[in-house]
């Protein structure tokens, strides 16, 4: 059998309205029993493919049938028995969340990109048993409501290269559980098979030529077998390098390779690469319509791309990566300005997309059209260029900029202006988002409420936040953030250069969405955005309350960004944009900064040797906030849920004064990775916030104490490892109050 002409990699999994979210939640808080929360997924899944179907995509296996309740990677490990679970809903959500009895597993950043898997937790030796029945089901229920869907499973070496430890000796196990499923999959009448390598286009722990050797290893193996459907094989996320001949010869029937402008700025003569390396009996199945923003694509640009691939003749054509990374549909806005929305194109207009690029110019002269107007008018647009940001970016200096006076001048003068104690402790800056607050937030957009009465809400909300903060017993105290939507589309809506939409919704993590902003233009800041709330919330106590900022790269990193200039423009522009809200919060009396950068491994380029140019500006742009802040101003930084060993030395370069850190779910590993060069007090975090586990006291006196052996006493800061804003209060009291008694009691033993 051919494979589809048209076809996607993945659709966003959390449904239009966000079903999976709310089926997840209800289930979890026991509102539903697992029958109902199987039957509402369900619904959903074929909703989708009905959905898919009547966008176009109707050929027989177009349609990827990519489930995953919680997690892709989660959901494979599963399936092929690396991690052991088999078909049990609450052993599956036990991994995800953690319960009373366990830990969660690991969580870390899916590629370059804000989607969080799950790291399985793997060991030499251990059995690896099938459960082939997770993905025949799908199967059958498509098959049932008249689809005939593509299953999808990440491969075996991107599951080993992503799991702890990569254990390679489980290889040859691995894939025969992966030949089981495929045979159970040929066995129940399925004809393709989708199977994603992603690790091919990455540099990871285990080295670029290793990499290409297991993974023909494993696919002769597995390709070598008549008990199989046929495997379409998929590279996203980037521009297979070492692996590509070996992508190129295994024989298998499909391939598809990621050309989106992504890639193609890293490595310009991919196509060509790719052209030369596909043996001619293989399907090449080109991902030229970008996967992960939101640009309209310029069809022509995208018609000579498929030329020079040499496919022209014989189209099939996909995103580049799965569309779990770009919402649903521009349908669902309609508020964005009409300009900005002739050149956005989400999931389903970019299956539009697909479509008029199989059909041909002729057939499709409609959405060619749409694509010329969207490219015109984009580089025509004032909405663009400001240049009163681009003459003030020109007049910084070149290369890296350095705050005065060096930190161990600074740090003394902190410690004498904060007189804090042994161990002092602080959270990550939000607090739980009430549903009071959620629903004063909305009658406030409704025009229920007046901006006075909005105002007093929040005022009263801060006030709690504080009280509450003061009466366990924190040291530096936050105002909770009640204000903030979300950490990104709160700068973004105050900043000039961005939209923000009402619907666009994308995944995180399990039932975790956000809304990313657009960056559309030139970025700078009109008026004053944080300092009102900061210094209301200094107001009430005599302890110092932080400021609290999103840096540069975490707010290009969680927006879709401009493909118009470099990522460097942008983050220097947001630099020295927030660099006026440190001047104005200094001004305000706020002497502790938190300028967040949870994103910044999350940006590192895949590729070893693309990485300094990105960490130069990346670094850059954080100094330029925290540039000429006071020697007495203290700041602060967060980075969570990326491997921080990867970039060590960057965050050291950060220059900042205390670092928090992702720490719980790794039991302070991460601090193996500190050396001399690593000057910022830190904070590791002891909390795992991602779980609705309330830590024990004893629990995080042992992260603390385990904490000590890496960190000196007068360095070290206790705090959750992230913000509290997921979360309620019948977890954040008595965790907190934990972590005070748990501080209190490992001082008292120093």
């Amino acid at each position: 059998m051919t494979f589809p002409k048209a076809t996607i990699e993945g659709y966003p999994r959390i449904g239009a309205n966000r079903e999976l979210k709310r089926a997840l939640e209800s289930y979890w808080a026991g509102r539903i029993d697992a029958d109902t929360f199987r039957s509402t997924t369900r619904a959903l899944r074929i909703d989708t493919y009905n959905h898919l179907r009547d966008l176009g995509l109707d050929e027989d296996y177009a349609i990827p049938a990519d489930v995953a309740y919680y997690d892709q990677v989660l959901e494979t490990a599963l399936t092929v028995g690396l991690v052991p679970g088999g078909t049990d809903l609450d052993e599956e959500f036990a991994l995800a969340r953690g319960n009373d009895e366990r830990v969660p597993l690991e969580m870390t950043k899916w590629f370059d990109t804000n989607y969080h898997y799950l790291v399985p937790e793997i060991s030499a030796g251990q059995e690896i048993k099938a459960v082939p029945e997770r993905v025949l089901r799908l199967v059958a229920e498509a098959r049932e409501a008249g689809h005939t869907v593509r299953p999808y499973l990440v491969g075996p070496v991107t599951l080993i290269a992503l799991s702890k430890p990569a254990e390679w000796s489980l290889l040859p196990a691995l894939v025969n559980a992966y030949a089981e499923v495929f045979s159970a999959l040929k066995d129940a009448g399925v004809e393709w098979v989708q199977v994603a390598e992603p690790a091919v286009v990455a540099d990871l722990s285990t080295p670029d030529a290793e990499i290409a050797g297991y993974l023909r290893e494993a696919w002769t193996e597995l390709l070598g077998s008549d008990a199989r459907p046929n495997v379409y094989l998929t590279t996203p996320y980037g521009a297979a390098r070492e692996a590509l001949p070996v992508l190129g010869s295994l024989g298998v029937e499909a391939l598809q390779v990621d050309l989106a402008p992504w890639t193609l700025d890293v490595d310009p003569d991919y196509a060509k690469h790719v052209r030369e390396a596909v043996d001619a009996g293989t399907t090449l199945v080109a991902g030229v319509i970008d996967g992960r923003n939101v640009w309209a694509a310029d069809l022509r640009k995208k018609v000579a791309l498929l030329e020079e691939l040499g496919v022209a003749d014989n189209l099939h054509v996909t995103t580049s990566t799965s569309l779990q990374h770009v919402p649903h549909t521009l349908d669902a806005e309609k508020n964005l300005p009409v300009d900005v929305a002739n050149w956005l194109s989400f999931a389903d207009e970019k299956i539009a997309e697909i479509k008029a690029l199989v059909a041909g110019e002729e057939a499709a002269a409609e959405a060619f059209s749409r694509s010329d107007r969207a490219v015109r008018t984009r580089a025509e647009s004032e909405r663009t260029h400001n240049a009163a940001v681009q003459e003030r970016v020109a007049a910084l200096p070149e290369g890296s900029v350095q705050r005065q006076p060096v930190f161990e001048e600074r740090i003394k003068i902190q410690h004498e202006e904060l007189g804090l104690p042994k161990l002092p402790i602080t959270t990550i800056g939000s607090f739980p988002q009430t549903p009071e607050i959620r629903k004063a937030r909305a009658d406030h957009k409704a025009g229920v409420l007046t901006d006075e009465q909005y105002k007093e809400a929040l005022k009263a909300e801060i006030k709690q936040v504080i009280e509450l903060q003061e009466e366990i017993g924190i040291d530096v105290l936050v105002h909770g953030e009640a204000e903030r939507n979300d950490m990104v589309q709160y700068f973004a809506e105050l900043l000039d250069g961005f939209v923000v939409t009402e619907n666009g919704w994308v995944q995180s993590y399990g039932s975790r969405c956000t809304r990313p902003p657009i960056v559309v233009g030139d970025i700078s800041r009109p008026n004053p955005m944080t300092v009102e709330w900061a210094s209301y919330a200094q107001s009430l106590s005599d302890k110092p309350v932080k400021g609290m900022l999103t840096g540069p790269v975490t707010i290009l990193a969680w927006s879709f960004k401009r493909d118009d200039v470099p990522l460097s423009v942008s983050a220097d522009q947001l630099g020295v944009a927030l660099a006026d809200e440190v001047r104005d919060l200094e001004d305000a009396g706020i002497n502790v900064i938190q300028i967040d950068e949870p994103a910044l491994r999350e940006l590192l380029p895949l590729r070893a040797d693309d990485r300094a140019s990105y960490l130069d500006w990346a670094v850059r742009s954080f100094r330029l906030v925290a540039l000429d802040a006071k020697p007495a101003t203290q700041i602060h930084t967060h980075l969570c849920y990326s491997e921080f060993g990867q970039i060590i030395e960057a965050v050291a370069a950060l220059d900042a004064d205390v670092t928090s850190i992702e720490a719980a779910r790794s039991r302070m590993e991460l601090l193996e990775d500190l050396d001399e060069t690593f000057h910022s007090e830190i904070g590791p975090g002891v909390w795992d916030i991602h779980s609705p586990r309330v830590p024990s006291k004893d629990e995080v006196a042992d992260l603390l104490r385990a904490a000590l052996q890496n960190v000196p006493t007068e360095r070290l800061w206790v705090n959750p490892d992230c913000g509290l804003k997921t979360r309620g209060y019948k977890e954040v009291d008595p965790s907190l109050r934990n972590l005070v008694a748990a501080r209190d009691e490992v001082v008292a033993g120093l």
